[in-house]
């Protein structure tokens, strides 16, 4: 076997597509269905099932994989080791982050980074936060800017870079603006647009709800903040959002009974070595950040 067809296999087997696999690769779909069935032949074991249109991996596919994780992150960790003798700060970065930090967190960062280390080619994919946690920890990113989870993530390394408040809001002309006090009693007995409970920041709503006992009355969840600011925004219910998105459109609810924050930050894999650039990237954050350097610490 060789490291191209390990390749192969990881992005078939993590992707569940050739096609997939090919495009990220740049190859045809039968140069990737040929190295499969090389890897296949060397290994006298069928790696993936096909059903319908979907790829799995077989038993003997399930047992492959952990090592070809394994020898991914040799070889990238020697990528990085002779990049480092050169001293240069230089290379691709592979970066993994939300739609909400990319939109209203990263840009001043980002400017700053690619204006000091114009030889670092940043390679930067959006998605959930829960997502990018787990495409660091298979070391298909090197860190991951993201909602820091509420509980420890195991293998994971978190630097805290902002606190990001938030804030119960409505619309301007929701009956909860009218009331005198709002407490989460109060709020349980209206109905919510929130985060999806799959996602960090809807399970931190939650677990305030769920420590009073109340329900929470969820007529809508998503996971995008910005559209979650739409709909509350035409009165669709309250919702939580962080205090840097409020509009002239929506009310902040006072809770007298209740505050809520999330941490966002940079996570990394606790047994990869990072390259320079990937260092250089987390001092970026923190420069850019607000929270103190004696914070960043492993979670």
């Amino acid at each position: 076997m060789d490291i191209q067809q390990l390749r192969a296999f990881l992005l078939v087997a993590e992707s569940g597509s050739f096609s997939a696999a090919a495009q990220t690769l740049h190859l045809t779909q039968p140069a990737v269905s040929k190295r499969i069935a090389q890897l296949e032949d060397t290994l006298q074991a069928a790696l993936f099932d096909r059903i319908g249109r979907r790829v799995r991996t077989t038993e003997s596919g399930d047992a492959l994989l952990p090592h070809a994780r394994a020898v991914q992150r040799e070889i990238q960790a020697a990528e990085q080791s002779v990049r480092d003798l050169a001293g240069e700060v230089g290379g691709r970065l592979r970066l993994a982050t939300s739609h909400h930090i990319g939109l209203h967190r990263l840009p001043p960062v980002l400017s700053h980074y690619s204006s000091a280390y114009p030889a670092v080619h940043l390679d930067i994919d959006f998605m959930d936060s829960e997502r990018a946690y787990e495409r660091t920890l298979r070391g298909e990113v090197e860190l991951a800017v993201v909602t820091l989870s509420p509980e420890h993530v195991a293998n994971s390394v978190t630097h805290l870079v902002w606190h990001d408040p938030l804030d119960f809001m409505a619309q301007a002309g929701h009956a909860l603006t009218q009331c005198k006090t709002v407490t989460l009693d109060v709020l349980s007995e209206h109905p919510a647009i929130l985060p999806g409970l799959n996602t960090y920041t809807g399970q931190i709503v939650k677990r305030l709800f769920d420590e009073r006992g109340l329900p929470v009355e969820v007529a809508i969840a998503t996971n995008y903040l910005e559209t979650i600011r739409m709909m509350a925004s035409v009165g669709l219910g309250w919702t939580v959002l962080p205090r840097s998105m409020r509009e002239d459109s929506l009310v902040t609810l006072p809770l007298d009974d209740a505050t809520i924050e999330r941490s966002l930050g940079v996570v990394q894999h606790e047994g990869h070595s990072l390259s320079r650039a990937a260092r250089a990237f987390i001092d970026a954050l923190k420069t850019f950040g607000d929270a103190p350097a004696a914070a960043s610490a492993p979670s």
